[in-house]
């Protein structure tokens, strides 16, 4: 038989969702969540379905904190916890009230933060509860005070129907949204079987935006509002991994001058949208879009009741063409998104939709050859479909059409998939390459500065390890970094590296070459030295480099902006002809320099200073 845990081990365990939660925050949970779970426990019991969540808060210090804005080049700073917080354990219970009719709502409140609160109470001393309904939740953002959101996308949920993991994955991708966006968003609503009382822990989380594209010059609308639909479903999947959770948030982008068309249309789902969805954020055109329904005053138009009032016939075709556009849209993003994404991970910059099969074209099966060309032809169809529909040049897809779209789309998205991975491994091979080349050239470099020029490319480890390694220059283990690098190369042609070999051998190896580029430019550091000659003209002091058969010369080492002079060094170690020069010549003129001896200061060089730094000038001994 296994061994059972202990009581203390299984007290150690907590849920998933605090496993990115700081260590010290994750110790205090442990201490108590056994009393959580009774607190839990029992305040279910008590009170069943009306109990929407439960949620473990920070200390209120550190929420006031937090909510502070930050000014520009501040960075976020850890919460001072008065002591007084320090062992207090904040709870905010939030409570379904939409089926209140025994009392009133403010009643319901009193009474339920009473008994939880005592509840608490008995369990521990130090739990402070915070009952919170949901329509006080609700009139909150109608106010435009989204606080308590915020204060809820805060707390680390212990008993959640769903309603907890909303507004926490809500709130983090709204306000991804606004710091990139937010001159062009004017409304951020949360919507569906969430706020229509209907809601299960596998309801998805419908969020709908308006974005402004009455100021748009560079783009059409339509292309506004692909790139940024595509940007912003990209940051609710973000926002999903970042809670640990996948494909929840279902996001709709409405540009607002197809809202407003959609308005005078009464369309139903734009109708509903605003009758019972929740502002989270507003720039002033929700709620009063939402108060004139509610007061009967957005009315279709005549062209929209004749068009409700129209045939049998006509109104078959109408939600035919709205279905298959629907369709339309879903086959579309599903391929577009990733093959954006596929593009990214490659290196490339998103393209616009109506470019990115022929960037999927130029870079995976012309360049690479990662991807067959039917595939990009897949999504090229799927893009002038979608044209055609938005521009009306296709009445009606058949319903065959759509089933072998769907089928393409199946087979795509299964092909992405594979070329997602086979990017990742070019990408690993490119920078095993690339790691291998880099050392190579260290290792070149540090022989070179020991004088041992051209070395053959099957002697480059041999002569290393009889120039560095058997003389104590650098440690052993050096050595056996530098093989298990051409190891790791001769693996990753043969596409026999792993992930975490190549993580191993790169941690490695980026040490290494770090201290050989160290020991080289200690190295040229002190042959520089050898080659220089510093001089004192009047209160100014200069150099001289001669490296070779050119010398160069600064008049003001000190200058901000110095003056570099260069001439050629004459047989009898005189100068010739001085001529202008840059500090990017010199540092030229250093690199390509290899010196084998010291210089000597011959008559001639003296007289010839002399001309250039005056005939006071005195030269200085290190």
């Amino acid at each position: 038989m296994g061994k059972k845990s202990s009581k203390a081990e299984q007290k150690e365990e907590l849920p998933p969702q605090f496993a990115s939660l700081p260590k010290d925050v994750q110790d205090k949970l442990k201490g108590i969540k056994e009393k959580l779970e009774k607190f839990q426990k029992q305040v279910t019991e008590k009170f069943g379905k009306y109990i929407v969540g439960i949620t473990l808060l920070p200390p209120k210090a550190a929420i006031q904190q937090m909510m502070q804005p930050l000014a520009p080049g501040e960075q976020p700073q850890p919460p001072q916890i008065p002591e007084e917080e320090k062992d207090k354990i904040n709870i905010l219970i939030l409570v379904d009230d939409s089926d209140s009719s025994k009392m009133p709502k403010a009643e319901l409140k009193e009474k339920l933060t009473t008994i939880i609160a005592e509840t608490a109470k008995a369990i521990d001393g130090n739990m402070v509860t915070e009952t919170v309904i949901l329509s006080e939740l609700w009139q909150g953002c109608f106010d435009g005070k989204y606080d308590l959101l915020a204060t809820i996308a805060m707390g680390a949920p212990v008993f959640d129907t769903g309603m907890m993991q909303a507004i926490k994955i809500s709130e983090i991708h709204k306000n991804m949204v606004l710091k990139k966006f937010e001159k062009y968003i004017l409304a951020y609503v949360l919507a569906g079987s969430l706020v229509q009382g209907r809601a299960t822990p596998t309801s998805d989380i419908d969020v709908w935006i308006v974005i402004d594209d009455t100021d748009v010059k560079k783009m059409t609308r339509a292309e506004l509002k692909d790139k940024l639909r595509a940007i912003i479903i990209g940051m609710g999947m973000e926002a999903g991994e970042m809670i640990g959770v996948r494909n929840k948030i279902n996001i709709q982008v409405y540009i607002l001058t197809d809202f407003w068309d959609s308005l005078r249309e009464a369309n139903p789902v734009i109708f509903t949208l605003l009758r019972d969805g929740v502002p989270f954020y507003d720039r002033g055109i929700f709620m009063p879009w939402k108060h004139l329904l509610k007061m009967g005053k957005i009315k279709p138009s005549a062209e929209a009741i004749d068009m409700f009032l129209g045939s049998g016939e006509q109104v078959i075709r109408r939600v035919k063409a709205k279905l298959n556009e629907i369709g339309m849209e879903d086959v579309y993003y599903s391929m577009l998104t990733p093959s954006q994404a596929a593009l990214m991970l490659y290196g490339v910059a998103p393209p616009t939709p109506k470019e990115t099969p022929q960037v999927m074209m130029d870079v995976f099966v012309k360049k690479e050859k990662l991807l067959e060309e039917k595939f990009v032809k897949i999504l090229q169809h799927s893009v002038e479909t979608r044209k055609g529909i938005e521009h009306g040049d296709i009445k009606e897809l058949s319903g065959k059409e759509i089933d072998q779209m769907l089928d393409d789309g199946d087979k795509f998205l299964k092909r992405i998939k594979r070329l997602f991975t086979q990017i990742e491994k070019m990408r690993e091979k490119q920078d095993m390459a690339h790691l291998y080349d880099t050392l190579t050239m260290v290792v070149r470099d540090a022989l070179r500065v020991e004088g041992r020029e051209k070395v053959k490319e099957d002697k480059l480890l041999e002569e290393f390890d009889d120039e560095f390694i058997s003389t104590g220059k650098l440690p052993k283990a050096f050595m056996k970094t530098v093989r298990e690098l051409y190891k790791a190369k001769e693996d990753s042609d043969r596409n026999e590296l792993s992930k975490v070999d190549l993580e191993t051998v790169h941690r490695d190896a980026s040490q290494v070459i770090r201290q050989l580029i160290e020991y080289v430019q200690r190295k040229r550091s002190r042959e520089l030295e050898r080659v220089r000659i510093r001089v004192r003209h009047g209160t100014k002091h200069g150099e001289v480099l001669v490296l070779g058969e050119q010398a160069f010369i600064i008049y003001d080492i000190d200058a901000e902006q110095k003056e570099v002079s260069a001439a050629k060094v004459r047989k009898d170690g005189g100068l010739g002809k001085v001529e202008q020069s840059s500090l990017e010549d010199m540092e030229k003129a250093m690199g390509d320099f290899h010196p084998t001896q010291r210089v000597s200061i011959r008559n001639k060089l003296i007289e010839d200073l002399k001309k250039v730094f005056g005939e006071e000038m005195e030269i200085l001994l290190n």
